[in-house]
């Protein structure tokens, strides 16, 4: 399989609108961050993780192929407002949408267009599926399960895929779930940024504890402000088995 970061950065993405700082300026392409998307691929099968505002400009470099399935995380804007944008795939065939109960009741109510009995012409052709955790599932060639970790109060998704595991938006997870993880070859997690407190997100250290006590052969760090420096700074104080992944980077899951 094949993973790339489509999107990195944390809710405002980087730069951020209006921010003065040297990252927000930088001429490094490692230091501009879209909303948190992954795309996951084998030679015929397809998956989207999460689908933000920013996923036109994101998926418009790619070739243009079915997308076979959507594994969301949460309700949140930035990872379900460019959902919309992906009607141009339905010339393949409707789309598999997968999310949480909550997140699944949410979405029919903010985008209410898109599952009435009549649909208004040209709106996403959208199956969406209800999934509960610890569910295995199977998209083409890609088995899955869903894995829920806590977003501060909220409970959301997060994904393993065989050796690979994707998780983002985390603050805190039971002992049930990381049991889940353990053994996990390479593992996507978020690490908001090095210091300061934030009440439903990881910083750095608590993405490497969590990575330390589920076994993770490598980590990629994800869902980052411009808060961590510069990336190349940035790498330099994390262990060499953690990097800060960015757009567009590509690895074997």
């Amino acid at each position: 399989m094949k993973f790339t970061f489509l999107g990195t950065g944390t809710s405002s993405g980087v730069p951020v609108l209006g921010c003065p700082c040297e990252v927000c300026h930088s001429s490094d392409p490692r230091d501009r961050r879209f909303r948190c998307v992954g795309l996951l691929e084998t030679a015929t099968t397809r998956l989207l993780i999460d689908c933000g505002p920013d996923i036109r400009l994101q998926l418009m470099p790619l070739p243009f192929k079915k997308i076979d399935g959507v594994l969301l995380t949460h309700i949140h804007y930035d990872h379900v407002a460019g959902i919309d944008d992906l009607r141009g795939f339905c010339v393949f065939g409707d789309i598999n949408v997968y999310a949480n109960r909550q997140t699944a009741d949410a979405l029919r109510v903010t985008m209410p267009y898109c599952f009435t009995e009549k649909l208004y012409p040209g709106v996403p052709l959208l199956n969406l599926h209800a999934v509960e955790p610890g569910q295995k599932e199977r998209i083409g060639d890609i088995e899955w399960q869903a894995v829920e970790v806590m977003h501060g109060k909220m409970p959301i998704l997060a994904y393993r895929f065989g050796n690979f595991a994707y998780i983002t938006d985390m603050k805190t997870i039971s002992d049930e779930s990381r049991a889940q993880f353990r053994g996990v070859d390479t593992l996507v997690v978020n690490a908001l940024r090095f210091d300061r407190e934030h009440h439903s997100h990881m910083l750095v250290a608590d993405a490497i504890d969590f990575a330390r006590s589920v076994g993770a052969r490598r980590t990629f760090l994800i869902h980052v402000t411009h808060n961590i420096g510069f990336h190349d700074d940035a790498n330099r104080q994390l262990p060499d088995d953690v990097r800060f992944a960015y757009d567009g980077l590509t690895i074997e899951a």
